[in-house]
């Protein structure tokens, strides 16, 4: 592949919702372009982009496609991005390194949620963005309501650029509104020719619309067009490209993946209105010696600057490193500096990555976006940079796990993969999250929903030879008492024929306030148990606490103080006194009218206005105690309650269901408060069942 000067490259994403075409829209660009001589198929697992075993098993995009398509003396290095709400870390990553985005949605008046989220993400973050409706061909295609959709949603910066020629099963191409060309057949079988008569008086009227679109995105259009001179070709052209940098226009155009309908206009759209490289916003990095803040600039003679936003790792060429250069040029078999780590990296074969195709590359310039594989430090989020020019580039805003389940490995030699197998997946997908948690001993795996856990447990078997059998996720729960008890004893003697054993206390237990822990003391007076065998008995006591009473969960917030006791001058020890200890304490608890604590999370929900009634229902369903609602604008509101951990396990996915996947929320640990009877019955019988079983 040849290089590029800055000007003609453009950095796009395909983004919508899971669904709507995309694969099969890169995979049709792809065949037009001429880089691959026959087109794939989702369904057969076929496509250049979806190469993954779980992608051909699965039949979806699981992971972003790099897809670089030389196309009229220009570069677009395509990010195919997955739909599914399960892998919108892919889509947060993509976003960051990209300069424009082709939304795409299929023909239908209703906007679906991958869409909308992918929207939202590009006003965030100010990304120029294209919208394709696809499907055109489809049977009940709706154009025309999609676009009203479009523009009572989003206002009148949606602008249609194309008018279909044919509907529905006759759907046969498009008339290019800009340019006044009508373009008919598939994919390489295309004619373009001059507009239909039928459809002269619709496309007049449309470029009326484009023409006062475009003269407002710069002050002399908006004079010639005032003055009734209407714009030139050319200014339509530019009048655009300067709108959709700014924001100020979304152009809208039309086709059908399938069929490989509309996609050399939407080439030359990509080509001619989105910003290259060099007039997209230059990102700001970091000295990390002094704090300095430098613009990198996209110039291939600035100091090296380059951006990680993704890894993955292919069990033939080892890790893969995906990388933006901002500024600079990155070399093959040089070395780079990693800010992050601080440490250098040697660089080998650099190429850029066509679906699972390597092109090798002598040199990755500014603006561009390649891979370099087998760098041992680097991992995604990471700068790359020239060791005199140190700088760090702002890290990738990535969302929070909303779904945990617990694994545990199947085998001996599974326990041993499984920690750096887990380490790799979470460099390659940093939304991943795992950590054992230390009250109840599981290794818990956190991620975005049900099917990227999935996916994530297949590739641990798939790439690390690691399985793990998935548990139910163990609550947190304690234990603790309600009132005070007086002189408590615990006694253990005990003769077996050489020197016995004698342990003898006596203990006040008093409830402590929630989040107190565990106070321990002592009012021995006259010597009635030497003072070197108080902390066995305090070892007994925490040992026994950890142990819990109930249900066999830690109890907490108490404070015991030992009172008196005795001890034989040859038969004590310190086992004695801990086995005397822990007696004392178990009597303790079981007079101290012990209860069950249960973990309580703050949560906030933020979903349309629409949903309010069903997620408030949900939530007291739950056991939740609403705390308010307040609105934030836009047609949401946010509710705000106190849940019970236990009730929250499966929300990410039933919060899905209940709003269509428009719904998101948060949580956080708020205290521990007693459980209803009934729930404490149900753990004290669960437990008793479970050691029942480990006896027999």
């Amino acid at each position: 592949m040849k290089q590029y000067a800055i000007e003609q490259i453009r950095n796009v994403a395909l983004a919508g919702h899971g669904g709507a075409g995309k694969t099969t829209l890169a995979e049709h660009l792809l065949y037009l372009a001429g880089h691959i001589d026959r087109i794939g198929s989702v369904e057969a697992g076929t496509t250049v982009s979806d190469y993954d075993p779980d992608e051909i098993k699965r039949k979806i995009s699981l992971s972003t496609s790099l897809l670089p398509i030389e196309w009229d003396s220009y570069k677009i290095s395509l990010l195919d991005v997955p739909g599914y709400p399960d892998f919108i870390g892919e889509l947060y990553s993509a976003l960051h390194v990209v300069d424009a985005v082709v939304l795409v949605a299929p023909a239908q008046a209703d906007l679906e949620v991958g869409f909308e989220n992918a929207w939202e993400l590009c006003e965030e973050r100010k990304l120029p963005r294209l919208i394709f409706v696809n499907k055109m061909e489809r049977d009940g295609a709706d154009y025309e309501g999609l676009l009203n959709t479009l523009r009572s949603t989003y206002g009148n910066r949606v602008v249609p650029l194309q008018i279909p020629i044919g509907a529905q099963t006759q759907f046969a191409g498009v008339v290019d509104v800009l340019h006044q060309k009508a373009y008919r057949g598939k994919d390489r079988d295309i004619t373009a020719s001059g507009v239909p008569a039928e459809l002269a008086d619709k496309v007049a009227q449309a470029r009326e619309m484009l023409m006062e679109a475009a003269a407002e995105s710069e002050d002399s259009l908006l004079e010639k067009y005032l003055e009734g001179t209407p714009l030139t070709e050319e200014e339509l052209v530019h009048g655009f490209h300067e709108g959709l940098r700014a924001g100020r226009i979304v152009p809208v155009l039309c086709g059908s993946a399938s069929l490989g309908i509309g996609l050399v206009p939407l080439l030359q759209a990509v080509v001619e209105l989105a910003p290259s490289p060099a007039e997209s916003p230059q990102p700001i990095a970091r000295d990390p010696r002094n704090g300095s803040e430098i613009t990198a600039a996209c110039d291939p003679n600035a100091p090296l600057t380059a951006f990680v936003f993704k890894t993955t790792a292919d069990p033939f060429v080892g890790r893969l490193t995906f990388f933006r250069v901002y500024s600079g040029v990155v070399k093959a078999d040089s070395t780079v500096y990693n800010a992050n780590k601080e440490r250098e990296e040697r660089v080998g074969q650099l190429f850029y990555l066509r679906g699972k195709s390597q092109i090798a590359t002598p040199e990755v310039r500014a603006g561009d976006i390649g891979v370099v594989a087998k760098l041992q430090e680097t991992s995604t989020g990471h700068t790359l940079c020239d060791k005199a020019h140190p700088r760090l580039l702002p890290p990738m805003e990535l969302p929070d796990p909303i779904y945990t389940i617990a694994v545990s490995a199947k085998t001996k030699a599974d326990e041993d993969r499984l920690g750096p197998a887990l380490a790799r997946l979470h460099e390659e997908d940093p939304t991943f999250h795992y950590r054992r948690d230390p009250e109840t001993g599981q290794t818990l795996l956190s991620g975005m929903g049900d099917l990227h856990l999935e996916s994530v447990i297949e590739r641990l078997k798939r790439k690390f030879n690691t399985e793990v059998v998935v548990e139910e996720v163990r609550i947190p729960y304690r234990e603790t008492i309600t009132r005070p008890v007086q002189r408590v004893e615990g006694k253990y003697k005990r003769q077996t024929g050489g020197r016995g054993q004698y342990g003898h206390c006596f203990i006040n237990m008093e409830p402590l306030p929630r989040g107190t822990g565990i106070e321990f003391g002592e009012q021995i007076v006259g010597g009635a148990i030497p003072k070197n065998y108080i902390p066995a008995i305090e070892k007994g006591v925490r040992e026994s606490a950890e142990k819990g009473v109930l249900a066999g969960y830690p109890v907490t917030d108490f404070r015991i103080i030992v009172v008196d006791g005795s001890y034989h001058e040859v038969d004590s020890s310190d086992q004695a006194f801990r086995i005397a200890g822990s007696l004392a304490f178990q009597e303790a608890v079981q007079k101290a009218n012990p209860i069950i604590l249960e973990p309580i999370l703050e949560v906030e929900v933020d979903i349309p206005e629409a949903f309010t009634g069903d997620v408030m229902g949900d939530l007291n369903g739950r056991r939740g105690r609403i705390a308010g609602i307040e609105p934030l604008g836009e047609g949401r509101q946010r509710v705000r309650a106190q849940v019970p951990m236990s009730e929250m396990m499966r929300y990410a996915l039933e919060l899905r269901s209940i709003t269509r996947g428009r719904g998101r929320f948060r949580t956080r640990f708020s205290h521990y408060e007693e459980v209803p009877h009934n729930v404490a019955q149900g753990l004290i019988e669960k437990a008793r069942k479970e050691k029942e079983a480990q006896e027999h």
